[in-house]
């Protein structure tokens, strides 16, 4: 499948969701789209053209959880959450994903994802510190590719080739995206990981999230969102606002994924999702907390969400702040 014909919109044209603001100047803006649906899925609210397609890279695990899943791999609790995640590498994540692949048969070798230090900084410095460099199970995938592994082997499915978009793994797994989405895929790519990448609009991802959240009891989609739900430590890391959100606003299904793309599902239907531009992942808080704020939540962990301080000297003198809605908060 080849590049979506619609290019991205413009620097000049995508409206500003958050300002970098230091010592009271305005020195820099993060541009994006987004777009929030109502409880019964009608869309709401939008900014930007959230109809174009984007890459929503870690996003998509949800649905790579669920068509692994539908692939017969039985899978429940922490991990099936951390075969959804982009995991820290902290300790209990890296000991999970070893008990998997022991668990199936499989070898670390096994692994087609790159080798790397763990995702979260104070891990990795650790990581570091102990004499460890970059290893594929540090990788934030690899529970993710884990279980990819593990579903090829229980189907008799090539092993050597389950990144290969043809295979039969990743064509489940693009028609899991397409039905949850509502939407035709328009681009495959390869994502960090190595995995397919498949592109959908900012609509059809938040689309997608609703769908896993209202499915019926028992089905691939609901065991994904219910495990992921029940196990946010495992989806994320415990220094993580994913997990700082669905462990604080029960019901809710939230999955970052990389250059900047944010979706939530909460628990009575309604959904949001949006991408910042330029893929700045440090602008998610802020305009995450602003549009939960906008869309009536009201929690503690908004106000956590949204602190990201910029430092001069060591010292607080300015932050990123959102401009959802067209004002500063």
């Amino acid at each position: 499948m080849t590049a979506p014909s619609t290019a991205p919109q413009s620097p000049a044209t995508t409206p500003v969701l958050a300002e970098v603001v230091r010592s009271g100047f305005v020195e820099g803006l993060h541009r994006g789209s987004l777009v929030i649906l109502a409880a019964d899925g009608r869309v709401e609210y939008t900014l930007g053209d959230p109809s174009l397609p984007v890459f929503p890279r870690s996003s998509n695990k949800p649905m790579q959880a669920a068509a692994v899943l539908r692939a017969g791999l039985d899978l429940a609790g922490e991990r099936l959450a951390v075969a959804a995640a982009s995991h820290s590498g902290e300790p209990f994540h890296l000991e999970l994903v070893r008990k998997m692949l022991a668990e199936h048969g499989l070898r670390e070798a096994d692994l087609q994802c790159p080798a790397d230090l763990p995702l979260d900084p104070v891990e990795a410095e650790s990581y570091l510190a102990a004499g460890r460099g970059r290893e594929r199970i540090a990788m934030n995938c690899s529970g993710k590719h884990t279980a990819m592994i593990a579903a090829c082997e229980l189907n008799g499915w090539p092993t050597e080739t389950y990144l290969d978009p043809d295979h039969p793994l990743q064509q489940l797994v693009l028609s899991v995206v397409e039905e949850a989405a509502g939407e035709r895929v328009a681009a495959v790519g390869t994502d960090g990981c190595g995995a397919p990448l498949m592109a959908i609009s900012l609509v059809g991802l938040a689309r997608a999230f609703r769908s896993f959240v209202l499915a019926g009891e028992g089905t691939p989609e609901r065991r994904v969102a219910d495990a992921m739900r029940a196990h946010p430590e495992y989806v994320a890391g415990t220094r993580r606002p994913d997990t700082w959100l669905m462990r604080e606003l029960p019901g809710t299904l939230s999955k970052m994924g990389a250059e900047a793309v944010q979706a939530v599902a909460l628990p009575d239907g309604r959904a949001l999702a949006f991408k910042i531009d330029d893929g700045a992942t440090r602008a998610l808080g802020p305009v995450l907390a602003r549009t939960l704020e906008r869309m009536g939540v009201d929690s503690p962990v908004l106000a956590r969400l949204a602190d990201a301080p910029l430092l001069g000297g060591a010292a607080k003198v300015g932050e990123i702040r959102a401009t959802v809605g067209g004002a500063a908060a």
